[in-house]
């Protein structure tokens, strides 16, 4: 536990293989050394999860010991690491020289790419590109191409900004950790010439806005500062990262002249671990912040590593080995050793090994290879040791089945479980949500067996009505306006208030629709559009309306015009004739709308005007999700106009284009919320 008596500057590293003490470290050491009033704790995590979990920990009441929080997590400013060095920059460089969003930036770059491929597939070294792009008459392969490359270019700006270097200098080479410099495959080339091009087409202003430009301005300025400039936090903590790119390493050093920066690294290993991973390319040197482990030979044979390592090290260890190797360069414990009680700086705890879980968990943490692992343990009962299972399933389904049986168990078994104490890691969570919504949603709160739950990392498109009935307005073009869809519309609040239609009206309508024999297509224009026969209008939500309104006028009457009257509407419910006839012409207005390419500017219109016409706000919840569409409209357009692309674009390209940034995460999303955390 800290026991400095000043907010020093400086750069310091806790390594420690249980989070939860690297967390009371951190909040011990803001209770112990709080900032000056109304400044704020900057706090740099990897997720959303991991951020709750830290604030949670500050609203513990104070306790006398090291283990209470603060009462409240207040003044706490938690940012994820990219957003934070930008910002960074800007401090130190001046704002008036480093804009808020870099021209190289990944959605800058998406755009400025779908502008450029078309004129560049045609040169030398692009037939890897141009074979992609074949058969592309909807964009749709180019905008996801661009995508996948801007992702590509802002890591390397990010990690590899020498190749980028090499390849604005016309060098076709990727450097390595030992000074090699091999040349780049034919099939590769392509990459070096199309930063070449990016860089012709940013110019001399958008080459300088590159992160690793700008990085480099940024260590040139920071090493150089006699004295802080403002704006500079006084502390930065950074907890909860598995990892982090040289660059923004290099930057928390030179930050750390000014300001006092704490890592805070979960390492499962308290001895060092990097040469042990089984990789014949490691990278050493002669700092290592851990000693070897007694015994070990001083060189190892790279044919026998797995002999003096933990299996599971070697085969998940090297980003940590990476990083751990990384941290060394910048990592002086002599220069803070005294800040610590004991001078213990590294908080590796034992444990008792009382199951095969703690076993395991030993065995890291002293890095035993697997023969001295059998000597020490005696066997496990399986039937009684519960600690590591593999259950074995057909479907994804039968997973969680399996799963909700095993919790319920537990629970019962052990009383003290809460739900917000389990934590389940799927490997896609929008592939499990239909299949945990069958299994968990099917049970009434009343239920014994009920068992809270949220998908916490879901994106938004895929779990809120109003922005399931964007997505499905926006897919109108290539809609057969079945029934089922419509219905599923006015399910939607938003859109029942703009259309003027109550919950409770919702029973006659679909009475209505079903008694006038509507099944699918908007009229037969819209049938004709899908390939079938002209004229066919019958059992459309044309004819059905028709079938209503001549039911109204009319009543029981004969057929008028081939038309047979629906004689079932009357009375006070007439009324709700009117917003049907209003969402029908507010449909067939956005499928024709929707269906011709059109500018960017041209879409900005027409999704504002999709919006407007379709969703009026009945909760707080339905303002943020408006305002925030409206936000993604914005930041596309003015993104547009930064990279000058005035290509006519398809709505396949747009509406991706619009609502992928509902999907990105965010630090505000909700987590931990009580109840088991998918």
């Amino acid at each position: 536990m800290p026991v400095a008596t000043s907010l020093n500057a400086g750069f310091m590293v806790v390594h420690g293989n249980r989070l939860d003490e690297l967390r009371s470290l951190v909040v011990s050491w803001m209770r112990r050394y709080p900032l000056a009033p109304l400044e704020n704790e900057i706090a740099l995590v990897q997720s959303n999860g991991i951020a709750q979990w830290l604030k949670l920990a500050l609203a513990e009441d104070a306790r006398d010991d090291d283990l209470g929080g603060c009462g409240i997590a207040a003044a706490v400013d938690v940012q994820l690491p990219g957003s934070f060095m930008w910002q960074l920059y800007r401090v130190v460089l001046g704002s008036e020289q480093i804009p808020a969003t870099s021209l190289l930036d990944k959605a800058p770059l998406t755009w400025r790419l779908m502008r450029l491929l078309p004129a560049l597939i045609d040169q030398p070294h692009f037939e890897p590109l141009q074979r992609f792009l074949t058969h592309d008459s909807d964009l749709r392969k180019r905008y996801q191409l661009s995508e996948r490359l801007a992702d590509l270019f802002d890591q390397y700006q990010v990690y590899r900004a020498d190749w980028l270097e090499d390849w604005a200098a016309g060098r076709h080479q990727l450097r390595n950790a030992r000074g090699e410099s091999p040349a780049l495959s034919p099939a590769n080339c392509w990459q070096a010439e199309l930063w070449r091009a990016l860089l012709l087409d940013v110019g001399e202003e958008g080459m300088s806005q590159s992160r690793a430009g700008v990085h480099q301005r940024f260590m040139d300025k920071i090493n150089s500062l006699e004295q802080a400039p403002p704006g500079l936090p006084a502390r930065v903590i950074v907890f909860g990262i598995s990892s982090l790119p040289a660059q923004a390493l290099e930057a928390l050093a030179g930050l750390s002249r000014f300001s006092q920066v704490l890592l805070c690294v979960h390492n499962p290993c308290r001895h060092h671990w990097s040469d042990i991973v089984a990789d014949k390319d490691l990278l050493r040197h002669q700092y290592k912040r851990q000693a070897r482990k007694a015994g070990m030979p001083a060189a190892l044979d790279l044919d026998i590593l797995h002999q003096h390592a933990h299996p599971l090290l070697a085969a998940w260890g090297k980003q940590g080995r990476d990083y751990i190797n990384l941290l060394d360069s910048y990592d002086d414990p002599n220069s803070y050793r005294a800040a610590f009680r004991d001078g213990r700086i590294d908080l590796f705890s034992e444990v008792q090994p009382l199951n095969q879980l703690n076993q395991l968990q030993d065995d890291i943490l002293e890095l035993r290879p697997l023969s001295e692992t059998r000597e020490l343990w005696p066997a496990v009962d399986l039937d009684q040791d519960q600690s590591i299972r593999f259950q074995v399933a057909h479907s994804a389904q039968r997973e969680v089945e399996i799963l909700h049986d095993q919790l319920l168990a537990r629970f019962a078994k052990y009383p003290q479980l809460q739900p917000r104490d389990v934590i389940v890691m799927v490997p896609d969570i929008d592939s499990y949500a239909p299949h945990i919504r069958a299994v968990f949603g099917q049970i009434e709160r009343d239920d014994r067996r009920f068992i809270p739950y949220t998908l916490a990392d879901q994106g938004q498109r895929g779990r809120d009505p109003l922005l399931i009935a964007i997505e499905h307005l926006l897919k109108l073009p290539d809609s057969r306006f079945p029934v089922s869809e419509i219905l599923d519309l006015l399910d939607v609040p938003a859109l029942r208030a703009r259309f003027n239609v109550q919950e409770r009206d919702l029973p006659t309508l679909h009475r209505w629709i079903e008694g006038a024999g509507i099944r699918w297509g908007l009229n037969a224009e819209q049938r004709a559009g899908l390939g079938l026969p002209a004229h066919l209008e019958q059992n459309s939500w044309r004819f059905g309306l028709r079938r209503m309104l001549l039911g109204y006028a009319v009543g029981s009457a004969e057929a008028c015009d081939g038309i047979e009257p629906y004689d079932e509407i009357g009375g006070l419910d007439a009324v709700l004739i009117g917003p049907l006839v209003a969402l029908l012409d507010a449909l067939e207005i956005a499928h024709q709308e929707l269906s011709l390419p059109a500018l960017p500017g041209q879409w900005g219109e027409r999704l504002q005007a999709l919006v407007q016409l379709f969703f009026q706000a009945e909760t707080e919840h339905d303002d943020y999700l408006l305002a925030q569409l409206e936000e993604l409209r914005e930041t596309w357009l003015e993104t547009c106009e930064l990279v000058g692309l005035q290509d006519e674009l398809p709505l396949t390209v747009v509406r991706e284009a619009w609502l992928a940034g509902l999907d990105q995460g965010k630090l505000s999303q909700r987590f931990l919320a009580g109840a088991v955390n998918f």
